[in-house]
């Protein structure tokens, strides 16, 4: 697909926003017509569908576009992945330190792209060397998460998160952490708030998971470049100072989450106290790394007049 102007479901304007929580600042209206704008003036998306949310800890703000169509999560899965082995961790299942995947990993290593798998292959260095993002490391994370907990990995995934959050129309289509789920925009904006506000793990749990593991490790950002170093915590990839990167300028180093080769997104900013939820059906490419982070800087300018 080439860069074109935007479109709408075949609409020549964009979706009016909704604001979908009763529960929110009375500024809300703004920042949902905000968001209607930014997502329409942003630049070439070239997208026939789309569904974006701002979050807050007291619920959604506001949102574009259908949030109860389902799309493609891709990598944005291993964030649901990452959370069930951390109530796993805290459960009792497994431990972060326990041996997982390669001689010298760990379930800590695993989650944090360190236990020295490749991209799609096996292993190719000593864990802790560096920073290699890996699809590998996630199916070797769910076969000991299945040994562990007794049930498929995928089932765990769904009974201590998907269903305690009732996020109903979330699926694990082939039973993959790294990349299978499909979700709707109202159930990310859902899981988007619990990253906000804890219920399902210990605050404490939570914010070791946003602290850089393995600090000092280099590594290739996908699809965006080399980055020195490449933080990352566990399952969740940190901003901190990595330039370019696919969240905004004006977000804060401590902004956590993941996007996905599907064209969706997830950013949780601590500062600001607020996330925001991008899906599409348009694959990640030029496009997103002009379009994403022009959108987060506006939202947060919205937020913050």
């Amino acid at each position: 697909m080439t860069d074109a102007a935007p479109t709408w479901a075949g609409e020549s304007e964009p979706p009016e926003g909704r604001v979908v929580s009763s529960a929110v600042p009375a500024s809300s209206a703004s920042i949902d017509a905000h968001l209607a704008s930014a997502l329409f003036t942003t630049g070439a998306w070239g997208v026939s569908a789309l569904s974006a949310s701002v979050v807050a800890p007291t619920g959604t703000l506001a949102t574009v576009g259908d949030d109860e169509r389902a799309f493609d999560l891709a990598s944005v899965t291993k964030l649901l992945a990452a959370y069930a082995c951390l109530v796993a961790v805290e459960e009792g299942t497994l431990t972060l330190d326990e041996p997982a995947g390669p001689p010298g990993s760990t379930v800590r290593h695993l989650l944090a792209h360190a236990a020295g798998f490749g991209f799609d292959t096996g292993s190719v260095m000593l864990p802790g060397r560096r920073r290699v993002y890996s699809n590998t490391g996630f199916e070797a994370l769910a076969a000991h998460l299945t040994a562990a907990a007794g049930m498929p990995a995928d089932r765990y995934v769904s009974a201590a998160v998907l269903e305690p959050l009732g996020m109903t129309a979330t699926r694990l289509r082939n039973g993959s952490l790294a990349h299978s789920a499909r979700s709707t925009g109202r159930d990310m904006a859902r899981f988007a708030r619990e990253l906000l506000v804890p219920t399902l793990i210990a605050p404490s749990t939570l914010a070791e998971a946003v602290t850089v593991a393995f600090a000092g490790l280099d590594g290739i950002l996908p699809g965006i470049g080399r980055q020195t170093p490449n933080d990352w915590g566990l399952g969740f990839e940190l901003r901190d100072h990595k330039s370019p990167h696919w969240t905004g300028t004006t977000n804060s180093p401590e902004t956590f989450g993941h996007f996905g080769a599907s064209g969706t997104c997830l950013w949780v900013d601590p500062a600001l106290e607020r996330a925001l939820v991008v899906l599409t059906n348009r694959d990640f490419g030029p496009w997103a790394m002009r379009a994403w982070p022009q959108l987060s800087d506006d939202v947060i300018a919205a937020l913050r007049s």
